[in-house]
């Protein structure tokens, strides 16, 4: 299916590995320019070095630590001026840490929703305004899920990304805007390999994934890239899981 999306301009965060990866070569795939940040330069070279030799256009590159106070306005800058302008942001980067005790210090707390919720925020806000003017754009937020097991901070700042979302959504529908969220489901990536072994992740499949393994970072990116199109113009303010039936909620 052509999705429409040559000669588009996008942003992807956390595009050194695992699901931000697999979103900016695959919107490249499909004729997309893309500005592609995170934090380690080796892998964001190899992964521009991986686009251009499969034929897409040469990524722009910005090496970045979006948590300072200013990064999301620098990082919006430096990729409008890469690009010209920036039609697609998908907000990748993010982390999550332990369940957080009842007397953890504010601190983590804090680093939790500015990681996850405050830095996407500013930096979608920070190029709002040239999609608004263009009359057309796509904000994708590679979330999580927002139905606490335990006291998870990282929880609480999607839920916030969730409602953040839908509200947003209200706001730019009219100048053709569309803004989605994609909470992840068991996707391999670097942190699953370091956090889960082998054998949990065989268990756990078997046990709570109907479709009885871990996804894959490219079966997420198939998503997001259809959000990304001018194909899913009337979807918006929807959060979409992608985790192989893990979850048992049904809204």
């Amino acid at each position: 299916m052509d999705m429409k999306l040559s000669g588009k301009a996008a942003l992807v965060t956390g595009a050194s590995m695992g699901i931000g990866r697999a979103i900016a070569k695959a919107l490249a795939a499909e004729g997309a320019r893309v500005c592609i940040a995170a934090r380690r330069r080796n892998l964001l070279d190899e992964l521009a070095a991986e686009i251009s030799t499969a034929g897409g256009h040469a990524p722009h590159i910005v090496e970045i630590d979006i948590m300072p106070v200013g990064a999301p306005v620098l990082l919006a800058n430096a990729a409008t001026k890469g690009l010209g302008h920036v039609d697609i942001v998908v907000n990748s980067a993010g982390g999550s840490k332990p369940a957080i005790r009842l007397d953890a210090p504010e601190e983590e707390w804090e680093q939790a929703m500015t990681l996850n919720f405050v830095r996407l925020r500013q930096l979608t806000h920070a190029l709002l305004p040239g999609m608004i003017e263009r009359k057309w754009g796509r904000v994708i937020n590679i979330s999580g899920k927002s139905e606490p097991e335990r006291m998870f901070a990282a929880t609480a700042s999607k839920a916030a990304v969730h409602a953040w979302s839908k509200g947003l959504s209200r706001e730019v529908g009219q100048y053709g805007i569309t803004v989605n969220s994609i909470p992840p489901g068991r996707i391999m990536s670097e942190q699953i390999r370091r956090k889960y072994s082998e054998a949990f992740r065989a268990e756990q499949s078997a046990r709570e994934i109907p479709v009885g393994r871990y996804g894959e970072p490219e079966e997420l990116a198939t998503l997001a890239v259809y959000l990304a199109s001018p194909l899913a113009g009337y979807i918006t303010g929807a959060v979409m899981p992608v985790d192989g039936g893990l979850r048992r909620y049904i809204f």
